[in-house]
């Protein structure tokens, strides 16, 4: 059977009351990234020709980051929150005019695979089945809806909430997580047939599987680790969900051939890329945008960001590398430095306790402690350069704009205000004058 195209339905319209915070639930970031952007970035994993995003409470906020993570985004309110039957039959027109399979997804539920959704075209397809619902074994499966299986064709028969089943059902482990796959034709039909005379008056997807029963279509259920699905409602949950993902991704690195000395204390964002035979000390953070290539060595209590680092450079301790910055080939970015903005050419240093802002670092440049590039005026940031195998001695202040030439040379407690020549000598200090102390 042909696998046919994916339309991604992302049900984002909840409120999140118990979050406490006036940002909508899916904004709420793990790892550097919204809840909504993970779930995007999975429909982006897919290869998904349309993704439908649900909004609802916050809906400004939630349609400004859907389309900054992906402008074709197709996104639509739901006015009413009425379930999430409702929410998706909000989709319905988009629907009609789509022989594809939908996915239906949740804002507030993160840490999904791309290979658990594709493992559920496989059952589809092998089965034939008209939906496959996803489903997990629950540890403590308690308020979760239960999954009831025929034991004889494996078909999916029904889903009991946590409060209307009986004793024998809440003794079920096999749990709902409501991500469902669909064939866009059969969904449609079926979403038009559920009603809300429940207690809460709401139209429940879940009764599709009923319904779906009685037209003879097939569902079958696909079956992914409990912390793939966990939803997140408050922040403890959040912060739950922010361990699942380090701990996936510190393991990721560690298989890819990257030694993590003590990795609990290693945070990474959602997009870090740290090549094999990189070694990371304990307490180091990646914001987001950090790329660095094989044999580097990032040293304790280091922040990096928005950065790039090239091969067999050592970063820290305590270094601070902020956005904008590459560093080359063999460089050394010592204890208490701070680069932002800046480009680095391969075997400099700068080992102790400087700035080094919105300048331009040639090949083999060594600057000495206490160096600061006073890159901002008041008003603009200027630029300084330091050209190749230039020596800049400590406590040094390079007033930028400001170019040092090759192999040029900064005395010590120097202030540069004007540019200083190749291979030429520059010092700028007041004269030491001794005097002589007088009696009291």
């Amino acid at each position: 059977m042909t696998q046919k195209s994916l339309t991604a339905i992302i049900l984002a319209a909840g409120k999140g009351t118990r979050m406490k915070s006036d940002m909508p639930k899916v904004l709420h970031s793990i790892a550097g990234l919204s809840m909504l952007g993970h779930v995007m970035k999975l429909c982006n994993d897919l290869n998904v020709s349309k993704t439908i995003v649900i909004t609802g409470h916050g809906k400004e906020q939630v349609e400004r980051e859907a389309l900054k993570l992906n402008p074709q985004a197709i996104i639509l309110e739901q006015k009413e929150q009425l379930g999430t039957g409702h929410a998706v039959l909000c989709a319905s027109e988009i629907l009609k005019d789509s022989s594809n399979d939908v996915i239906i997804l949740y804002g507030d539920t993160p840490l999904i695979t791309a290979e658990t959704i594709r493992q559920m075209q496989i059952i589809r397809n092998q089965h034939g089945a008209d939906n496959v619902f996803l489903g997990f074994e629950s540890r403590n499966p308690s308020g979760y809806g239960r999954l009831i299986v025929d034991e004889k064709d494996g078909e999916l028969v029904d889903i009991i909430e946590a409060k209307e089943a009986t004793p024998d059902q809440l003794k079920i482990n096999l749990c709902n997580s409501g991500v469902i796959l669909a064939r866009s034709s059969v969904l449609l039909t079926l979403l038009h047939q559920i009603d809300n005379k429940n207690s809460k008056g709401e139209y429940y997807l879940t009764d599709i599987v009923k319904i779906g029963r009685s037209h003879n279509f097939k569902t079958f259920i696909g079956l992914c680790d409990e912390d793939e699905v966990i939803g997140v409602n408050s922040k403890v949950e959040l912060s739950h969900a922010e361990l699942i993902f380090q701990t996936r991704k510190r393991l990721e690195m560690m298989v890819n051939g990257v030694t993590l000395h003590m990795p609990q204390s290693v945070y990474f964002s959602h997009d870090t890329q740290i090549a094999s035979d990189t070694i990371i000390e304990p307490n180091v953070v990646f914001g987001v945008g950090v790329s660095i290539e094989k044999g580097n060595h990032i040293r304790a209590f280091s922040y990096l960001e928005k950065c790039f680092i090239e091969e067999d450079s050592v970063i820290g301790p305590y270094a601070r590398i902020r956005p904008e910055t590459s560093i080359g080939k063999g460089c050394h970015i010592g204890n208490f430095v701070e680069v932002k903005k800046s480009i680095i050419e391969k075997n400099s240093k700068i080992n102790h306790l400087s700035y080094i802002g919105d300048s331009l670092i040639g090949q083999g440049v060594n600057i000495g402690a206490g160096t600061i590039t006073c890159n901002y005026d008041g008003v603009s940031k200027h630029r300084t350069i330091i050209q190749d195998g230039a020596f800049i001695g400590s406590n040094s202040a390079l007033v930028a704009p400001v170019t040092i030439g090759k192999k040029a040379y900064v005395g010590s407690g120097s202030v540069i205000t004007q540019d200083v020549p190749e291979g030429k000598l520059a010092i700028a200090r007041g004269r030491q004058v001794n005097l002589e102390k007088k009696n009291r």
